[in-house]
Protein backbone atom coordinates (compact mmCIF):
# COMPACT_ATOMS: atom_id res chain seq x y z
CA UNK A 1 0.00 0.00 0.00
CA UNK A 2 1.37 3.58 -0.70
CA UNK A 3 1.18 6.55 2.14
CA UNK A 4 0.78 9.99 1.80
CA UNK A 5 1.83 12.80 3.64
CA UNK A 6 -0.82 15.36 4.83
CA UNK A 7 1.33 17.87 2.96
CA UNK A 8 1.60 15.93 -0.49
CA UNK A 9 -2.33 15.43 -0.10
CA UNK A 10 -2.87 18.98 0.27
CA UNK A 11 -0.68 19.73 -2.71
CA UNK A 12 -3.15 17.19 -4.71
CA UNK A 13 -5.85 19.39 -3.74
CA UNK A 14 -4.69 22.26 -4.68
CA UNK A 15 -3.62 20.94 -8.11
CA UNK A 16 -6.61 19.85 -8.67
CA UNK A 17 -8.74 23.33 -7.77
CA UNK A 18 -6.40 24.96 -10.18
CA UNK A 19 -7.03 22.53 -13.03
CA UNK A 20 -10.43 22.45 -12.60
CA UNK A 21 -9.96 18.45 -11.84
CA UNK A 22 -11.08 16.13 -9.37
CA UNK A 23 -9.80 16.14 -6.30
CA UNK A 24 -8.06 12.77 -5.22
CA UNK A 25 -11.15 10.63 -3.19
CA UNK A 26 -10.19 10.21 0.27
CA UNK A 27 -12.06 7.97 2.46
CA UNK A 28 -12.49 8.90 5.81
CA UNK A 29 -13.16 6.17 7.90
CA UNK A 30 -13.55 7.53 11.38
CA UNK A 31 -16.75 7.31 13.53
CA UNK A 32 -19.15 10.09 12.83
CA UNK A 33 -18.32 11.28 16.68
CA UNK A 34 -14.96 12.05 15.60
CA UNK A 35 -16.29 13.15 12.05
CA UNK A 36 -18.39 15.66 14.15
CA UNK A 37 -15.24 17.39 15.90
CA UNK A 38 -12.79 17.44 12.86
CA UNK A 39 -13.03 16.70 9.50
CA UNK A 40 -11.32 17.61 5.88
CA UNK A 41 -13.26 19.14 3.60
CA UNK A 42 -14.17 17.16 0.62
CA UNK A 43 -13.70 14.02 2.28
CA UNK A 44 -15.78 10.93 2.26
CA UNK A 45 -17.00 9.57 5.24
CA UNK A 46 -17.95 5.68 5.47
CA UNK A 47 -17.13 4.39 8.90
CA UNK A 48 -14.33 1.38 9.44
CA UNK A 49 -17.29 -0.33 11.24
CA UNK A 50 -19.20 -0.17 8.01
CA UNK A 51 -17.07 -0.28 5.58
CA UNK A 52 -17.80 -4.36 4.99
CA UNK A 53 -21.68 -3.45 4.71
CA UNK A 54 -20.87 -0.83 1.99
CA UNK A 55 -18.15 -1.68 0.21
CA UNK A 56 -20.60 -1.57 -3.13
CA UNK A 57 -20.21 2.15 -2.77
CA UNK A 58 -16.65 1.98 -3.31
CA UNK A 59 -15.40 1.73 -6.96
CA UNK A 60 -11.76 -0.88 -6.81
CA UNK A 61 -10.71 0.50 -10.17
CA UNK A 62 -10.56 4.06 -8.95
CA UNK A 63 -7.30 5.32 -6.64
CA UNK A 64 -8.75 5.82 -3.07
CA UNK A 65 -6.62 7.44 0.09
CA UNK A 66 -8.01 5.95 3.98
CA UNK A 67 -7.44 8.37 6.56
CA UNK A 68 -8.44 8.08 10.52
CA UNK A 69 -7.27 10.26 13.26
CA UNK A 70 -3.49 8.74 13.47
CA UNK A 71 -3.04 6.49 10.14
CA UNK A 72 -3.71 2.78 12.08
CA UNK A 73 -7.06 2.12 11.54
CA UNK A 74 -6.91 3.13 8.13
CA UNK A 75 -4.06 1.60 7.13
CA UNK A 76 -5.80 -1.50 8.03
CA UNK A 77 -8.62 -0.92 6.07
CA UNK A 78 -6.52 0.07 2.79
CA UNK A 79 -4.95 -3.27 3.71
CA UNK A 80 -7.98 -5.17 3.19
CA UNK A 81 -9.96 -3.16 0.16
CA UNK A 82 -6.50 -4.66 -1.44
CA UNK A 83 -7.59 -8.23 -0.65
CA UNK A 84 -11.03 -7.21 -2.02
CA UNK A 85 -9.60 -6.00 -4.77
CA UNK A 86 -8.59 -2.43 -4.64
CA UNK A 87 -5.77 -1.35 -6.95
CA UNK A 88 -4.35 2.47 -6.13
CA UNK A 89 -5.05 2.03 -2.38
CA UNK A 90 -3.09 4.85 -0.30
CA UNK A 91 -3.01 5.75 3.54
CA UNK A 92 -2.63 9.02 4.95
CA UNK A 93 0.41 8.88 7.06
CA UNK A 94 -0.30 10.71 10.88
CA UNK A 95 -4.40 10.41 10.15
CA UNK A 96 -6.19 14.30 10.64
CA UNK A 97 -3.58 14.62 13.91
CA UNK A 98 -0.84 15.48 11.06
CA UNK A 99 -3.10 16.78 8.88
CA UNK A 100 -3.98 19.67 11.20
CA UNK A 101 -0.08 19.96 12.55
CA UNK A 102 0.94 19.94 9.02
CA UNK A 103 -1.46 21.28 6.88
CA UNK A 104 -4.33 23.25 8.54
CA UNK A 105 -4.00 24.52 11.96
CA UNK A 106 -7.86 25.64 12.23
CA UNK A 107 -8.78 21.62 12.25
CA UNK A 108 -9.39 20.36 15.87
CA UNK A 109 -7.21 18.24 17.34
CA UNK A 110 -8.79 15.58 19.51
Amino acid sequence: MYQISPTELARQFASAKEAAATVPFVLDIRETWEIERASIPGTHHLPMSQIVARISELDPQKPVICMCHHGGRSMQVGAWLETQGFVHVTNLTGGIEAWSLEVDATIPRY
